[in-house]
């Protein structure tokens, strides 16, 4: 029997709509009381991330959830390369009368004996709590991203108050209670620098935030019981830590190319254990010319087994995801993939979370997203950080300084800049993650074991998620 519905609504890419699919799954599984619609928004407005010719993929993940294609709007007149961020939330906020119809006209008729419990949102759909707020529904924030992050935006509100203005690098060291150490300007978010609206708009969503009757983040205690006891003072809703939520099958809707991933897989079989160090750097994440070179240079040098995931980047200018390379040789050092080929790989979009799960798989230079760092916990394999957009800078600091749980390359790259990592430190850094098995490497592979255990029956991430049902039923 049907007790409850919940309306989730996710924006658009992989990043975002994986996990509040998994939120969804994970929450039937615990208690299948619940009817979940999710609203998906297709056509993203920086590229084809995903499409209609998806879109039966994406229900096939799970038949219990209902999903409801929104309709398309005019994008934000705005530059999108000025704050990317900003130009996100804006389109968003474009989409709030569809949702409302949706959940007037679709979700409520359809089982109008079944009360509508909570909206819930994710980073950039906070004005999505004006909907609720207009339908007498209680919104809950879904948090994709790491408990210490999120306690950072809830402390926007009150730094506008004090300061009144965005963050400069130069900056002095920022103390916040949700991180362990001092934060290094350096190291905070390009949108908290942004003087383009991107600060202003992550404020406004660190405040928007706070109106919402609980906010769900896709972590665990056990990683984060720093950031997330900063929350029990008081003065925020409630923080449910359900994590880690993995798309454990590896399902991907991007680059869903499966005779190329079967290559990959085939060659890793062909590797001894624990040989490969693996490089990929999420759906967004590309280099100009000189800094492939400079890292094929450095997987040289190094002398280890590779898969490198290689992305070619947009045209100068566009607003657009990273595609394929039809030829890698454009890019690569003249003769590399001839003198490698017997102990490397170069390919395109990579099915990380099945390549992660591979027993030929050590090391993983990571661009530390979220979902990345989540899925290398799980599997054991350490990280090194290679950050560049986003909140990547922070999480990279976070998993080295505060956790002590990854090994620095850097923490302070960003993608649109003219810093170039060097062959060198690219070799030292792969060598470091390969052949020491220090404490790095011991720490991870028991925060592996607490990520599993976390989500079982009686353990911290299932009891959380117990306390989210029970509030959202009371």
């Amino acid at each position: 029997m049907k007790k409850a519905q919940l309306v989730l609504v996710p924006s658009p890419g992989i990043g975002h709509l994986f996990p509040a699919i998994e939120f969804a799954k994970r929450l039937l599984d615990q208690d299948d009381s619940f009817l979940i619609t999710v609203l998906v928004i297709i056509r993203a407005p920086f590229g084809p991330d995903t499409d209609t010719s998806n879109q039966s993929e994406l229900i096939t993940i799970d038949t219990r959830i209902q999903y409801i294609t929104l309709p398309t709007v005019t994008p934000p007149d705005l530059d999108p390369l000025r704050s990317p961020e900003n130009y996100v939330t804006s389109f968003m906020e474009a989409h709030k009368p569809l949702v409302k119809d949706a959940v007037v006209n679709h979700v409520m008729s359809s089982k109008s004996s079944v009360p509508v419990v909570g909206l819930v949102v994710d980073l950039f759909c906070a004005s999505m709590i004006d909907v609720a707020n207009e339908l007498g529904i209680s919104s809950y924030v879904y948090f994709a991203s790491s408990a210490a992050f999120l306690g950072l935006l809830l402390y926007l509100p009150t730094r506008q108050e004090q300061v009144g203005i965005e963050f400069k690098e130069t900056d002095p060291d920022l103390i916040v209670s949700c991180f362990a150490n001092p934060v290094p300007a350096r190291v905070l978010p390009s949108v908290l620098l942004n003087k383009d609206g991107g600060y202003t708009c992550f404020e406004n969503l660190g405040r928007r935030f706070r109106e919402a009757k609980g906010i769900v983040v896709n972590s665990f205690v056990e990683l984060e019981s720093h950031a997330v006891s900063s929350f029990l003072g008081g003065g925020t809703p409630p923080v449910y830590t359900v994590g880690p939520l993995l798309n454990v099958n590896g399902h991907s809707l991007m680059g869903s190319n499966s005779d190329r991933h079967g290559k990959i897989m085939e060659w890793l079989d062909d590797q001894p254990e624990k040989s490969v160090v693996f490089l990929c750097f999420g759906s967004i994440g590309r280099f100009r010319e000189a800094q492939v070179k400079e890292i094929a240079l450095g997987l040289e040098q190094s002398g280890h087994r590779f898969l490198w995931s290689v992305r070619k980047p947009p045209p100068e200018g566009h607003f657009a995801l990273p595609s394929d390379y039809s030829n890698f040789e454009e890019v690569l050092p003249d003769g590399f993939l001839e003198r490698t080929k017997n102990i490397g790989m170069v390919c395109g979009w990579a099915p990380q979370m099945q390549v992660l799960a591979h027993k030929a798989i050590k090391g993983f230079v990571s661009h530390c997203g979220w979902n990345s760092i989540l899925e290398s916990l799980w599997h054991g394999v350490p990280i090194v950080t290679w950050p560049l957009h986003a909140e990547q800078q922070i999480n990279a600091f976070q998993m080295v300084e505060d956790l002590g749980i990854a090994i620095e390359m850097t923490l302070d790259y960003r993608m649109r800049s003219d810093n170039l990592v060097l062959a060198d430190k690219v070799a030292k850094s792969v060598k470091s993650a390969m052949e020491e098995d220090g404490e790095v490497r011991n720490k991870v592979k028991a925060m592996s074991e607490a990520s599993r255990k976390a989500v079982m029956e009686g353990g911290s991430s299932f009891a959380a998620l117990g306390d989210l049902i029970k509030d959202m039923l009371s």
